[in-house]
């Protein structure tokens, strides 16, 4: 994620968006998650907010990464007991086989259509053979700016589907519905599971 507007509306309501999705570290989907990936794992948080599934991640006894490019959202979740936490983007994912899990929760959907391809298969590569990645994010059709000014990149959940397959991954599990977000919109959205071939 690079979009300056976008940085700067998450720069500047940090602390209300981590008022938001506060108890998210008990969802439903990130106890999934947790539960999937070997005792100990390594994983990563990617676009990580302000911090709460790494750091749910680190309590349950994994090595914790989590990635922001947001200075303010780098800082909360590097005060999570556990995380290990910098300022990065998508781009700087070119690790091999590092990771047993990633969780992408609703931050791609922040970057332009074009480069998702790319950034699927980085994340394949990132994921040991078999690792697991979660993947967040709202359903609809191009890209478009919401009411606060934020970059938003949307896609049908066949469209998302076939993507995943052609980049490596297998979706064993997903989840629909509709909620409000940090712009009060309700919007339709798409979380899922998806195991890497191997």
């Amino acid at each position: 994620m690079s979009d300056a507007e976008t940085l700067s509306v998450y720069a500047a309501k940090a602390a209300e968006y981590a008022k938001l999705t506060s108890g998210e570290e008990a969802s439903p989907s990130l106890l999934r998650f947790i539960s999937e990936l070997p005792e100990g794992g390594r994983t990563l948080d990617l676009g990580c907010g302000p911090g709460f599934a790494a750091g749910a991640m680190a309590a349950a006894g994994m090595e914790a990464h989590a990635w922001d490019p947001v200075p303010e959202m780098v800082a909360m979740a590097a005060a999570r007991p556990g995380v290990i936490a910098r300022e990065a983007v998508y781009a700087d994912l070119t690790e091999v086989a590092a990771y047993d899990g990633i969780w992408c929760n609703f931050s791609m959907l922040h970057t332009p259509l074009t480069d998702w391809p790319g950034q699927f298969g980085a994340i394949a590569r990132a994921l040991k053979p078999g690792g697991l990645l979660h993947f967040g994010t709202k359903l609809g059709v191009g890209e478009k700016r919401d009411s606060i000014g934020r970059l938003y990149s949307y896609m049908t959940e066949s469209a998302l589907a076939d993507l995943l397959g052609q980049t490596g991954f297998t979706i064993d599990y997903t989840r629909t519905g509709e909620e409000a977000g940090l712009s009060g919109e309700i919007a339709p959205f798409i979380v899922l599971q998806a195991r890497t071939d191997g």
